[in-house]
């Protein structure tokens, strides 16, 4: 052997990457996220407040209108009616065509939706009065159009634009802003149609957040991805087609579990929202009261997963954390099922509905984060959006059911429902059940349920080049994950990276670092 040779078996370069592996391995954050954050949160807060316009006002609605009141419940309940057919081709739409588009089409249907409800109040061109309710109804149509394209976004924004370490967070901020809108609704539609005695008002205040929302949407938001991806798994963010990952979920058994065990918790939160007036009424608590509890449940429920969501952020512990909460989340709604059948005892009920929303609601961003780790690599909107199905369906069944376990009640001296010629009912069998159903389900995940985290042993394993000015150069968040083996779409990524290394460090123009190797001579290259 000549001075100055070496053996290539023994030379292990290392060579500046070329564009495509530096865009595979180089991670980088974008201040613009925080803003997207902020149309999202805008968007979905504004369309729950569109959502629950009419339930706090429904006797002034309908006399507005001259419609019956079961006509009113029908303007919240078309969002149910709608979420459930279309929340596929909302979930298809998010992981195909990507968060740009959904977000563009979600916040022009919502804002044309809040506009028409304004123009069909305010009674332009002496239109007929035939004509009102039909108008609001479309407009509140297209109003629940846009929601499955916007409460299935948060998993899919966080996934695609925030590091590891930041996605728990920014998630809670952009899921919490839904139930927001929702205290919004039951604060200010009462209290400016007291102050009104009319909707013009109202609509026109809630068209407002819709437009801002629309048209920041519409200018700020201008790629549907970051030039450089914030972490390894947001590079394989649409790795698996619509149909194929649809499939995938179904033969995941941990994905299964959360789908059915988590779903019947949304179904009861929906329950407890939908139904809180009519149960406390009967036992001689006021509307005002029941308002007061509802607003805890709310309050409380974003504190919790304000809470939640940092604690998970920095400990992953994303399965621990859904257990213990809904664990004591079950207890809550125990206890709040047998004090809300007793009478003046509001402290005890408003406590539990607190506890109940303070242990449920945080589960909720915590949870969808979860069935994005135990299904990786399937699109977020995929896999978050078959879980909010679940729940819809679940909440159609729960309600019917527990309406039919009442019992009219001869005498109700204590009654502040309203008078409606119909005998009262007695919700302390359907509150049982409810708090029964919720307590088995949540034992069924505690026992049951067990999953690796699969997108953050992707991004643990997949080398990373930190960007200098990059909030992604953080120290590892992910302590105590074990090596798993990867999935095969990671597998062979990796191998195509090292290929395209070797075949890079064998032209002759590649400058090269030898780090181990049996010299002779210099050792140069």
């Amino acid at each position: 052997m000549e001075e100055g040779d070496i053996f290539q078996s023994d030379v292990y370069p290392v060579i500046k990457p070329n564009r495509e592996l530096e865009k595979l391995i180089i991670f980088k954050v974008y201040k613009r996220r925080w803003f997207i954050l902020l149309v999202l949160c805008l968007l979905n807060c504004s369309n729950s407040m569109l959502w629950l316009t009419f339930a706090p006002v429904a006797d002034q609605a309908a006399k507005f209108m001259d419609v019956s009141l079961d006509q009113i419940n029908w303007l919240s309940l078309v969002y149910m009616v709608v979420a459930i057919p279309l929340s596929f081709g909302a979930t298809w739409m998010l992981d195909t065509l990507g968060l740009r588009a959904t977000l563009v089409l979600g916040s022009w249907l919502n804002m044309l939706g809040a506009v028409l409800r304004y123009i069909a109040v305010l009674k332009l061109f002496g239109t007929d009065e035939r004509f009102l309710f039909p108008l609001v109804m479309l407009g509140q149509t297209l109003c629940s159009l846009a929601q499955p394209l916007v409460i299935f976004t948060p998993t899919k924004l966080t996934a695609v634009w925030f590091p590891d370490h930041q996605r728990a967070t920014a998630n809670m901020v952009a899921s919490m802003s839904n139930p927001l809108g929702l205290l919004f609704a039951n604060i200010f539609s009462p209290m400016i149609v007291a102050s009104t005695n009319n909707l013009t008002l109202l609509m026109c205040v809630y068209a407002i957040p819709a437009i801002l929302a629309c048209l920041l949407a519409t200018v700020g938001i201008r790629s549907r991805a970051p030039p450089t991806p914030p972490s390894a798994s947001a590079e394989m963010s649409n790795s698996e087609p619509f149909l194929q990952g649809i499939k995938l979920l179904m033969r995941n058994r941990a994905y299964l579990i959360l789908l059915l065990c988590f779903g019947s918790g949304i179904a009861v939160f929906t329950c407890f929202s939908t139904l809180l007036e009519q149960v406390l009424c009967i036992r001689g608590y006021t509307n005002d009261f029941s308002g007061l509890c509802g607003g805890l449940f709310i309050v409380f429920g974003i504190v919790g997963a304000a809470l939640l969501g940092v604690y998970v952020d920095k400990t992953k512990q994303f399965t621990e954390a859904t257990k213990v909460n809904m664990s004591f989340s079950a207890l809550a709604g125990t206890a709040f099922a047998v004090v809300s059948q007793m009478r003046g005892q509001k402290v005890a009920v408003a406590a539990g509905a607190s506890a109940f929303g303070f242990f449920g609601f945080s589960i909720y961003p915590v949870a969808m984060e979860l069935s994005v780790e135990c299904s990786y690599p399937v699109g977020e909107a995929t896999s978050a959006g078959l879980i909010f199905i679940s729940g819809q369906i679940q909440s159609v069944i729960y309600i019917m059911l527990l309406q039919s376990l009442t019992k009219r009640m001869a005498d109700s001296p204590l009654s502040t429902c309203s008078a409606g010629g119909e005998a009262a009912l007695s919700w302390r069998v359907s509150m049982l059940v409810m708090a029964g159903i919720w307590s088995v389900f949540t034992c069924c995940f505690v026992i049951f349920f067990n999953t690796k985290y699969r997108r953050l042993l992707a991004e643990a394993q997949t080398p990373q080049l930190a960007d200098p000015g990059s909030q992604a150069d953080a120290k590892d968040q992910t302590p105590g994950l074990e090596g798993d083996a990867l999935k095969e779409d990671t597998l062979k990524e990796d191998a195509l990276k090292e290929d395209a290394l070797k075949e890079d460090a064998l032209k002759e123009d590649a400058t090269c670092r030898i780090w181990t190797v049996e010299l002779t001579g210099s050792g140069d290259c």
